[in-house]
C-alpha cells in the first residue's frame, strides 16, 4: 500500500493552502495559455478532503543527505514555502496538461519557482512525483537542449476521465493504482481489498471525491465500460462477494512489465531519487519519476 499512502500525502498536505487561499488561481493567472483555454479550478490539488495534512512527503527528502545540499538552510527555508511551490507547480502543470501545451523549464522558472531558483531540482521532482502518483500523468522531457516537457497519461494509457468541461481533473492515477493492486494480488482481487487501499488515501465508496467524483461510480461502471476493469461476482460466493481483474483495454495499452517498472520508479527510496538530481539548481535536473 506504500503508493496509495504518498498518493494520500501528496493530496493531503495540500489543506493548508486551500485554507489559507494563498494561490488562489495564481497559476492559471499567470500561466501563458490561450484565453479559450480553461484551467483548473484553483488549487484543487490541494483540497482533498482529507484528514490533517502529512507532512512525511516533504520531511523524507529533507531527512536526506542530498536534500540537505539543496535546501541550504531550513529556518531560511521553511519547509512550507517547498509546498507551497510544489502545490504552486502542480496546478500549472494540470494546466499545461488540459491544455495539450508543452512547457519548459525556463517558462517554469519564470513564472513558478523565480526567486527560488536554487530549488527547482526538489520542487520538480515533488511536483512530478504528485503528477505521477495522484493523476496518472507524466511529466516527460521532450528535448534536452531546451528541456521542454510533455504531460501524458502514464503507461501509455489513453484515458484520462476529462469528457466535458466541467470534468477539468483527469482520473488516470485512481485507474494506474487499481490496475496495480490486480498485478499485486496475482491478477485478481477482492472488491473489498480494493475500497482498504482506497480507504488509506481517503477515497471511499459512496463519498464525493474532488477529483474522482463518485468513486463507486466511477471504478465499477465507467472503468468497466471503458473496458479497463473486469468487475464480476466471485463463483460460489455470496451476491455481494465481487472481485477486479484487467479487462481488455488494460491489456491492449500496458503490460505487466511496464507497471511492474513504474511502480519500481514510485516506491524507489526518496534518498535515491534525490541523489539522481543532485545539481538542484536549473539544467541540472530529471524529473525523477
Amino acid at each position: 500500500r506504500s503508493q496509495s499512502r504518498r498518493a494520500r500525502q501528496c493530496k493531503g498536505k495540500g489543506e493548508q493552502y486551500e485554507a489559507q487561499g494563498e494561490v488562489q488561481g495564481l497559476v492559471c493567472a499567470q500561466a501563458p495559455v490561450s484565453p479559450q483555454s480553461a484551467c483548473p479550478s484553483p488549487m484543487a490539488v490541494a483540497s482533498a478532503p482529507l484528514s490533517q495534512p502529512d507532512d512525511g512527503f516533504i520531511s523524507q527528502r529533507e531527512d536526506g543527505p542530498s536534500t540537505s545540499q539543496a535546501l541550504p538552510d531550513a529556518e531560511s527555508f521553511p519547509k512550507n514555502l517547498i509546498n507551497d511551490k510544489v502545490a504552486e507547480l502542480v496546478e500549472f502543470l494540470l494546466c499545461k496538461y488540459r491544455t495539450k501545451e508543452l512547457t519548459t523549464e525556463a517558462e517554469i522558472l519564470n513564472t513558478i519557482i523565480k526567486d527560488v531558483q536554487d530549488h527547482f531540482s526538489v520542487i520538480f521532482s515533488e511536483a512530478s512525483e504528485c503528477m505521477q502518483l495522484v493523476f496518472g500523468v507524466d511529466v516527460k522531457e521532450v528535448d534536452p537542449s531546451n528541456h521542454s516537457y510533455v504531460l501524458v497519461t502514464a503507461l501509455g494509457l489513453t484515458y484520462d476521465g476529462m469528457l466535458s468541461d466541467e470534468q477539468i481533473m483527469p482520473k488516470t492515477g485512481i485507474l494506474i493504482l487499481i490496475l496495480s493492486i490486480i498485478f499485486m494480488e496475482g491478477g485478481c482481487v477482492p472488491e473489498k481489498v480494493v475500497w482498504e487501499t482506497l480507504s488509506v488515501m481517503g477515497v471511499y465508496a459512496g463519498r464525493e471525491h474532488f477529483i474522482y467524483g463518485e468513486p463507486r461510480e466511477l471504478i465499477t461502471k465507467v472503468l468497466v465500460q471503458e473496458g479497463y476493469l473486469e468487475y464480476q461476482q466471485v463463483p460460489n460466493s455470496g451476491p455481494d462477494s465481487y472481485e477486479f481483474r484487467w479487462g481488455p483495454r488494460a491489456h491492449a495499452e500496458t503490460s505487466k512489465m511496464n507497471l511492474l517498472e513504474f511502480l519500481a520508479s514510485v516506491l524507489q527510496d526518496p534518498q535515491n531519487k534525490d541523489k539522481k538530481g543532485q545539481g538542484s539548481g536549473p539544467s541540472g535536473t530529471s524529473t525523477g519519476v
